[in-house]
């Protein structure tokens, strides 16, 4: 398992149980989403990071250090970690992992395999590292992100940081660092090469954020708080030219302890460039505070029962 993991919480992740209608469009989406996550997560590992000897976390990582060292077939390796890792899991935090971290263990080797078969073991990107190191974080996000995005976990390493977690006082995302941060150092052990766990910090950090943009989605989304003498005029034009609602609050100045009236508000990127310029030109001495917002959910933005 990559050091994806610490930009999700895990046990969310493991204990999030879904129960698809059996062939029902939902059904057939999810699945989708998990065997394509597989595919680019053997494409990842295939073309990418094991050529040049990366290894950016998790079993597959270490896998790919024993492939260097010993000739032993990477997926191979990682699956006969694995399957015992998966037993562990259910052994001390119960059976919550279900079918779905069941189908991952097996279908990222059997992708890599077929990949391995059909392609071979020469890198994608040949004599460049570094580029290979920047397009195999994407894949490996591209992939581990379809794979979360279905509601699942490839297993692998953190069940390692889980178990620690249930033991000891450290939180999960400093053990799932640590685990895989050690792993990645094995590069040095084995090969006698800093460069290597350099290229793999750069496939983590890369892999990380494409992560984040599959599950969480672009900021397309922005929160206003607006503090105006104008919030009246200010309302209007948020309703009625860019047709949005929001919330008017009333609050005290720190500073004079004037009576204030503040506008809570949420708009696309487009909408907020619109709603800046109106202020501008009717209070510029009016404070506006912007916000990422990576998930709205409610009337104008994204159903509420698309999360059941």
């Amino acid at each position: 398992m990559q050091a994806e993991s610490k930009h999700l919480n895990f046990y969310w992740i493991m204990a999030f149980v879904t129960k698809e209608k059996l062939f029902s469009k939902e059904f057939f989406f999810t699945y989708a989403y998990l065997l394509g996550g597989c595919f680019f997560f053997a494409l990842g590992a295939v073309l990418f990071a094991e050529p040049y000897k990366f290894a950016p976390g998790g079993t597959y990582g270490l896998s790919i250090v024993f492939h260097h060292m010993f000739g032993w077939e990477t997926e191979y390796s990682a699956l006969c970690m694995d399957i015992p890792l998966l037993f562990l899991g259910i052994y001390f935090l119960g059976p919550r992992f279900g079918i779905k971290t069941v189908i991952c263990t097996f279908a990222i080797p059997g992708f890599m395999r077929a990949i391995h078969h059909y392609y071979g073991y020469d890198p994608l990107i040949e004599d460049d590292a570094l580029l290979s190191a920047i397009f195999g974080g994407i894949v490996y996000g591209l992939g581990i992100g379809m794979i979360f995005k279905s509601r699942a976990t490839s297993g692998g390493s953190d069940i390692i940081a889980m178990i620690l977690n249930k033991y000891t006082r450290i939180s999960l995302g400093q053990l799932v660092i640590i685990v895989d941060c050690t792993i990645t150092l094995t590069t040095v052990i084995g090969f006698d090469d800093w460069k290597l766990p350099m290229y793999s910090w750069i496939i983590v950090f890369i892999e990380g954020k494409v992560i984040d943009m599959i599950v969480e989605g672009p900021s397309l989304n922005k929160t206003m708080y607006i503090i105006s003498d104008r919030c009246d005029e200010i309302g209007k034009k948020i309703m009625n030219d860019i047709q949005r609602g929001g919330t008017v609050f009333a609050g005290t100045g720190m500073f004079q302890g004037r009576e204030k009236k503040m506008i809570y508000t949420v708009v696309t990127r487009r909408e907020m460039a619109i709603l800046k310029n109106f202020i501008a030109k009717i209070d510029p001495h009016a404070f506006v505070n912007v916000v990422d917002s990576n998930e709205i959910l409610g009337e104008g933005f994204k159903s509420l029962k698309e999360e059941d």
